[in-house]
């Protein structure tokens, strides 16, 4: 069968909507249940670099105020985590989990030699390479080629988005980027795709061509199991009607239905707020706070709470002072939120960032982001992380 360039294009949009591996998909086909107890990551990745000092607001700080005169939050509007500091007001919710004890904060979280680039910053942090490297593989990428190479039952990593991140990329397996199970399928049930698959003969088509006849026909495999498995244990919580709170909703049902998923991945954004910032990190939060709300609920009531880490990260955070058009511009550390009911330790964990000792106007890192990884790897999925980081990192004890 000669391929046409129409074909060929509408077949690679499948295939790129979607991206994996044959032995991850095979194991798609036999699935078991997961028990409870069975160790799950939730990623909430805040593009754009979202302000972290505007979300845990150090109040009784002077210089915080002197440097945001008008950006500042002020104390009566925070809601109080200390006698020193505070969240965002948007975030009750989360302010609720860390008086119950399943909220824990790390500040000024970062890596050494920090770029303040957008793609080159989040590139680091998906690959979790040192600034001065160039990695094209993902930590959760090279955590499925480290744990699925030879596995009957590989484990598997999905991100709610339609393009797959870098972070999911590994060397010889990757994630799975679906926006919807639902929409999956029926796209993958399409009459045009079956017809070209059922005439398609391995004839010595050029590789591209080959594996994308290849990609196509294990991503109508694995299309039929997740929407299968989607339906078995839907949600019954009532999400809001955001993104967010769709892509949590699904992330629920399809941990609900015990599908071998270990890592899930969901975007909010944009938070690169060099101009109004208070009025769109307010409605980023609001969004975030009622989606975590609704999650938190769901996990609760299906007894998973315990099971799930929800963590997340941006790619960087925002300068101390603010700019001359009611914004901040691109900083460098940050701060990282960790939800869940198997905390080992809950609250702020390490010190407030020092206003004090400025990096040119920007916060020192005092955490590499990479001490993070290492400890979730080895701590709540038991992987090996100094295999996956490529380097030995230091474990935390916040799980």
């Amino acid at each position: 069968m000669v391929i046409k360039r129409k074909d060929f294009i509408q077949i690679g949009s499948l295939a790129t909507a979607t991206v994996f591996v044959p032995k991850f998909l095979k194991a798609f086909e036999t699935p078991k249940a997961v028990p409870h107890g069975n160790k799950v990551v939730v990623i909430i990745q805040l593009s754009g670099g979202n302000d972290g000092l505007n979300t845990v607001i150090p109040f009784r700080n002077d210089l915080y105020y002197k440097n945001r005169p008008k950006l500042g939050i002020a104390k009566t509007d925070a809601l109080a985590l200390t006698d020193e500091a505070g969240l965002h007001p948007s975030l009750t919710a989360l302010k609720e989990l860390y008086d119950e004890g399943s909220l824990g904060i790390f500040n000024s979280v970062g890596y050494p030699n920090p770029d303040k680039s957008h793609f080159r910053s989040m590139d680091i942090w998906h690959s979790a390479s040192d600034s001065k490297d160039y990695w094209n593989t993902g930590w959760v990428g090279r955590y499925l080629d480290a744990q699925c190479k030879g596995c009957d039952k590989p484990t598997q990593a999905l991100e709610i988005d339609d393009v797959l991140s870098l972070a999911l990329k590994g060397e010889h397996i990757k994630g799975l980027a679906l926006e919807d199970p639902k929409r999956l399928y029926n796209t993958s049930q399409e009459k045009y795709f079956k017809e070209i698959l059922a005439n398609h003969k391995a004839d010595g088509h050029e590789q591209p061509v080959e594996y994308l006849y290849k990609t196509m026909a294990e991503t109508i495999s694995s299309a039929d199991y997740i929407f299968r498995q989607s339906k078995q244990s839907p949600s019954k919580e009532t999400y809001p009607d955001t993104e967010l709170g769709k892509g949590l909703k699904t992330i629920a049902s399809l941990i609900f239905s015990e599908i071998n998923t270990k890592v899930y991945y969901i975007s909010l954004g944009s938070f690169d707020t060099h101009i109004n910032q208070d009025f769109q990190q307010r409605r980023l939060f609001n969004e975030l706070n009622d989606a975590i709300k609704a999650f938190v609920k769901d996990l609760k009531a299906n007894h998973r709470f315990d099971d799930v880490l929800l963590f997340s990260f941006s790619e960087f955070g925002r300068r101390i002072a603010q700019n001359a058009s009611g914004g901040t511009d691109h900083g460098k550390a940050n701060n990282m939120f960790f939800i869940s009911g198997g905390l080992k330790q809950k609250g702020i964990y390490n010190a407030l960032p020092n206003l004090n000792d400025a990096d040119d106007g920007d916060l020192k890192f005092q955490l590499d982001f990479r001490e993070v990884y290492a400890t979730v790897l080895n701590k709540w999925l038991g992987a090996d992380a100094e295999l996956i980081l490529k380097q030995k990192m230091k474990m935390l004890d916040f799980i």
